[in-house]
């Protein structure tokens, strides 16, 4: 695979020849694949995704794993339901991830990823220790699942913080899916800045662009790749900087004529700059 690849975030909805078509019309040649959970537990689906993806002429790099009761409406929603740190939600997701462990196996994926929420600041309160172990469980499963690796989303925590629990989860297979546009959509840091902590920690990227929070508490904006303040000549240029070779995963999260068209536009851009 040539070096920084162009890349497309793709939600499978139902089946996964469908969603890597839309990524090949782009003439895009990667992609990640987002897969609600509890839509995929049945084995019996696997079987024909797997024929589909690896007869597919797009590559498929990354699994992210959603849950269906997850919302990122506003803050406190996303505090509530999103990730593995809600405690009502932790025990059942953590298995329910094992299982997509076993799904990505069968697609020949080696990269799995997720938000898992918003993890405590505070490294000794037990929802902090409970998230830990529980991320412990899932890499030392997916390890032994042909070696595969775990993504973190950024964004919902500082890069400290995010530093911070990797160190304390102490599995070399844990790393991070870094999107430079949540850390300002969440108001947790200047991505650029970011990177200088968590660079040696990639395993992926997204290619995103927004902008700041107006107030304290709320959600930033999402902009179409490069009318943001992500900066995103700074960021491919500290990408390289910090050895990233991997693909420039685009994700705009929106749907219609108009995301058709702000991707087109952001793989022009990122053809330029990589």
């Amino acid at each position: 695979m040539e070096q920084m690849p162009i890349g497309l975030m793709v939600h499978v909805t139902d089946e996964v020849k469908t969603a890597l078509d839309k990524v090949q019309a782009l003439g895009i040649p990667t992609a990640q694949i987002l897969f609600v959970v509890e839509d995929w537990l049945d084995r019996s689906k696997w079987a024909k995704a797997a024929e589909q993806l690896q007869s597919h002429a797009v590559k498929v790099t990354a699994m992210f794993v959603g849950f269906a009761e997850e919302s990122y409406a506003d803050i406190p929603t996303i505090r509530e339901h999103v990730g593995l740190v809600p405690d009502k939600y932790r025990d059942a997701r953590t298995e329910k991830i094992l299982v997509m462990s076993d799904f990505a196996k069968t697609l020949g994926i080696k990269e799995l990823a997720a938000h898992i929420g918003f993890v405590p600041e505070d490294r000794d309160s037990p929802t902090y220790k409970a998230v830990r172990d529980a991320m412990r469980k899932i890499c030392d499963y997916i390890y032994d699942n042909d070696q595969q690796v775990f993504a973190l989303e950024t964004g919902q925590e500082t890069a400290r913080a995010l530093h911070g629990f990797i160190h304390d989860c102490n599995r070399m297979n844990l790393g991070v899916n870094f999107d430079p546009a949540n850390m300002i959509l969440y108001g947790s840091g200047n991505p650029i800045e970011a990177l200088d902590l968590l660079g040696h920690h990639l395993l992926s990227v997204h290619c995103k662009d927004g902008k700041w929070p107006q107030q304290p508490g709320t959600l930033g904006t999402e902009f179409p790749l490069g009318e943001g303040e992500v900066g995103i000549e700074n960021y491919i240029a500290k990408l390289k900087e910090v050895g990233y070779t991997g693909p420039l995963t685009i994700e705009r999260e929106i749907s219609g004529e108009q995301q058709l068209r702000d991707i087109a536009r952001a793989k022009e851009l990122l053809e330029r700059l990589r």
